[in-house]
């Protein structure tokens, strides 16, 4: 028995990193997942269940609303329901002082990481208050509550996505759906090591030292933070363990932030 035995959980961003780490989480734990993603990494995702009928590629673009509406009807239609929203899809944007950074930039990451969240709750909401066990779980940063230089698209996005959180909260709340977001630090994986690589440059820099400058040297534990970690977070936040949690931004970061 796990904490999450039955749930049906949509999980953007499924096709590596955050998002896979999450979906085999919520596999462990008992739920069926559709794995939302624009790439075949939704595939991968998949194979890495122990029991792949309990898992849903579905190729998801969260800027194209068809595509998302599809998505989503498709996941109810497969498994009958929907209990758990996560909203993990995101991008970087770009590394560069602001009067550097283009509109089609600030843009682009203001339609993934904010209006794409928008859609796939907009889609989600119906199922999700039908729901007896309905929840969200929004995929933040601590940069958007302490934000880093040269990244104002990123950090505005993530800003957003908390005062978005804790709005649905108190929308949803009347239908006893949990609304919270969690904010990793700097998170293993290929995205941060590209950030690291930028600001490395930016810096004057090696990589070692960028990562320690930027990321490292002021944490509690000195430390990149795992996907495991976030991926755990999110899953309790789903569970019936976390049904007295709403409205929170929960840092999973190795004591970077604290508010």
């Amino acid at each position: 028995m796990g904490d999450l035995d039955d749930t049906v959980a949509f999980v953007t961003g499924a096709s590596g990193g955050i998002g896979r780490a999450i979906a085999l989480e919520f596999a462990a734990e008992g739920a069926r997942v559709a794995l939302a993603a624009r790439g075949d990494g939704i595939h991968e995702t998949a194979a890495a269940f122990e029991d792949e009928s309990r898992a849903l590629p579905v190729r998801t673009d969260v800027t194209d609303e068809t595509s998302v509406a599809d998505a989503v009807e498709r996941t109810v239609e497969t498994f009958g329901g929907l209990d758990c929203l996560v909203n993990n899809a995101g991008i970087a944007g770009p590394t560069a002082p602001v009067e550097e950074v283009t509109v089609e930039e600030w843009e682009r990451t203001m339609d993934v990481n904010v209006t794409g969240m928008f859609r796939c709750v907009k889609h989600a909401a119906s199922h999700l208050r039908a729901s007896d066990r309905g929840s969200v779980v929004n995929v933040a940063s601590i940069s958007g509550k302490r934000p880093l230089a040269d990244r104002t698209p990123y950090t505005t996005s993530k800003m957003a996505v908390v005062g978005f959180t804790r709005t649905l909260a108190f929308e949803f709340g009347g239908d006893d759906v949990t609304v919270n977001a969690v904010c990793p630090g700097a998170t293993r994986g290929d995205r941060i090591d590209r950030v690291i690589e930028r600001q490395a440059e930016r810096r004057g820099l090696s990589f070692e030292d960028a990562k320690r400058a930027v990321f490292t040297d002021d944490t509690a534990l000195g430390r990149l933070t795992d996907p495991e970690a976030v991926a755990e977070m999110v899953g309790y936040l789903a569970s019936e363990k976390g049904r007295n949690v709403t409205a929170q931004d929960i840092n999973v970061d190795g004591g970077t932030v604290w508010y």
